[in-house]
């Protein structure tokens, strides 16, 4: 999937994490990939993360899922959203929208959420700390974007919802299928659905705070250190007061503190990892059967497609003309030659042909066995032409 006549770099330049940015359908041939049934059934599976808001203006209820499936049946006239997380891990059409955007790092790629609305459903305004493409699918939304929003910025009581008490409107579009809107980190925003079966896909991206990286980096780095590693003053000298924290000691304490996180090939190698592990680790995707090199191996000979799973990240780190260091889903391998042009090239694109090499290539067949048995990778099944 593309989108036509998009100019990325222009993009970048102008408007990413700066301004909203409407753009009127920029498919070839639109078309919704998921049915509204299809939403309801994955909103009602325990491993899938859901939300359904009920009301409107003053007066929203959230309910947590997975939801029983009659309770669609009882929602009534009152105007009701439901949000479903990371569809695209479920549903391949769904993860085919995320292709257009791909000029953003892989790193930065969170989810495809998907919300289905009745006639006057909304979230309310609000915002959020990330940077979001919202891509109507059906029916039509009425999008309202306002001011920059910060932490002083005030919410109105609610347990379960963040919402604006104030809201000062900028601008205002009405999106039909196939429209996209832009919405930078921080930027007020509140969409309500224009009639029934109204469906928006959020292209969402992360953002880590800096509290988020430091508390994760440095249980990492506590984790390998050793009780040992501790304090010393060998020249230890007299000092006036004994009460005084000298500055001699205050330098040491603090390079003993800092040391380690000034390391950045460190950091990079845990950075890698931390990035890819998936949104919800917890669910096993492995495949039932293992496969073995020996397996591999004969079909390499066939020469192969493999395919990500879309609920995988994949990214690198350079080490020089001829290495890199793959990240997939929280673990590294290190990569040379042919298998790290191969790694590349999954990192680049969802499916990767892989021709057959004129000589056994074990480090190729070790990566592709080891990643298929994670359940990051799989044999496409494609015939090659």
């Amino acid at each position: 999937m593309v989108l036509k006549d998009f100019d990325s770099a222009l993009f970048l330049r102008d408007y990413w994490q700066k301004k909203p940015l409407l753009i009127r359908n920029p498919w070839d041939a639109w078309q919704n990939p998921l049915e509204p049934d299809e939403l309801a059934g994955l909103a009602c599976e325990a491993e899938v993360e859901s939300r359904l808001v009920v009301g409107a203006q003053g007066s929203w209820a959230v309910e947590h899922g997975p939801l029983a499936e009659a309770r669609f049946a009882r929602l009534g006239q009152e105007p009701s959203t439901l949000l479903v997380q990371a569809v695209d891990h479920h549903i391949p059409e769904v993860a085919a929208l995320i292709a257009p955007f791909r000029f953003i790092p892989n790193w930065r790629i969170d989810d495809v959420m998907v919300s289905y609305a009745t006639d006057g459903g909304g979230v309310g305004p609000h915002y959020d700390q990330y940077d979001v493409f919202l891509i109507q699918g059906n029916g039509c939304r009425r999008w309202r974007v306002g001011q920059l929003c910060d932490d002083e910025s005030s919410l109105v009581p609610h347990d379960e919802l963040r919402l604006l008490a104030e809201f000062r409107a900028t601008d205002e579009w009405l999106l039909e299928p196939g429209d996209i809107l832009y919405v930078p980190p921080r930027i007020a925003h509140d969409g309500v659905a224009v009639g029934d079966d109204c469906m928006t896909y959020s292209v969402g991206f992360r953002a880590p705070s800096r509290s988020e990286l430091l508390t994760h980096f440095v249980d990492d780095l506590v984790a390998e250190m050793e009780d040992d590693d501790r304090y010393a003053d060998p020249e230890l000298a007299t000092q006036e007061n004994p009460g005084e924290i000298s500055s001699d000691a205050l330098d040491k304490l603090h390079q003993l503190a800092i040391e380690k996180l000034q390391d950045r090939s460190y950091f990079a190698r845990w950075f890698g990892g931390y990035s890819s592990t998936r949104k919800y680790p917890e669910i096993d995707w492995s495949p039932e059967d293992l496969v073995s090199e020996t397996d591999i191996s004969a079909q390499l000979k066939l020469g192969v497609f493999v395919s990500r799973n879309p609920a995988s990240r994949f990214s690198f780190l350079r080490q020089d003309d001829a290495t890199i260091l793959l990240f997939v889903d929280g673990t590294s391998f290190h990569c040379e030659n042919s298998c790290a042009t191969f790694a590349e090239n999954l990192c680049r694109a969802d499916t990767t042909e892989l021709p057959a090499p004129e000589v056994p290539n074990e480090p190729l067949q070790q990566l592709i066995t080891a990643l298929i048995n994670q359940g990051s990778i799989a044999l496409d099944g494609r015939e090659q032409s």
